[in-house]
């Protein structure tokens, strides 16, 4: 289909416009730890949106895992880090292998002057709708949020799931969100977002064109 062609030409050109060189250093280095072991806490009391297991306790604590977004806005791709939120790229990349977020909508954009973000992961409406389990933050209190920058939405300490949020513009918030990585490509996708407009006169609510996730998948 013209679709899954046109998808996989921006995969393969985001990669080999974002491949890294490294540079070899004479100096000893202290290599992370290759592993760290994550706590997934079931909320039966929220069952799952979609049909989805909980993630293995092991995550990888380095390295990178790009995740490839395609929207009926366009596509976008998020580099995440590994080492700074290890359970929460494990876990998130656990949901696109699971198909979570294809054929979801985002259901809260906002363009305040606090705040400037595209909010999703919620399958049934906003806050509403994550995979039946929480997990920890992975917060330093140094995070900053700004353009490009995907984080973890949450109701409050330790209730991490499935919902995140895309910084647009700027967000002048508390550093009480996990921080996943940056968008490497497509931000213009948030402009036509932005563009399209917000049905609320306080710049925070539903899109006033719907935006949906069409399809999430990650190659490493």
């Amino acid at each position: 289909m013209p679709m899954k062609r046109t998808f996989a030409a921006v995969i393969a050109a985001t990669l080999l416009a974002t491949t890294f060189t490294t540079t070899a250093s004479a100096a000893p280095v202290q290599r992370p730890k290759p592993t760290v072991k994550c706590e997934f806490t079931p909320t039966p009391e929220n069952p799952a949106a979609k049909p989805v297991r909980i993630p293995s306790p092991t995550a990888k604590a380095q390295g990178a895992a790009d995740v490839y977004f395609l929207t009926n806005y366009g596509s976008f791709v998020v580099r995440m880090d590994r080492a700074n939120a290890p359970c929460g790229v494990h876990n998130f990349v656990h949901l696109v292998n699971s198909r979570f977020y294809d054929f979801t909508q985002c259901f809260r954009l906002t363009n305040s002057a606090r705040l400037g973000v595209l909010q999703c992961g919620d399958i049934y409406r906003q806050e509403e709708g994550g995979p039946g389990y929480k997990f920890p933050d992975e917060v330093t209190g140094a995070e900053t949020y700004e353009r490009g920058t995907v984080a973890y939405g949450n109701q409050g300490p330790g209730t991490n799931g499935s919902e995140f949020f895309v910084v647009h513009s700027f967000a002048k918030i508390a550093p009480n969100y996990t921080v996943l990585g940056k968008v490497i490509a497509g931000m213009p996708t948030f402009d036509r977002m932005v563009k399209a407009g917000i049905a609320d006169p306080d710049q925070d609510g539903p899109p006033v064109r719907p935006i949906r996730i069409l399809k999430v998948l990650t190659l490493r």
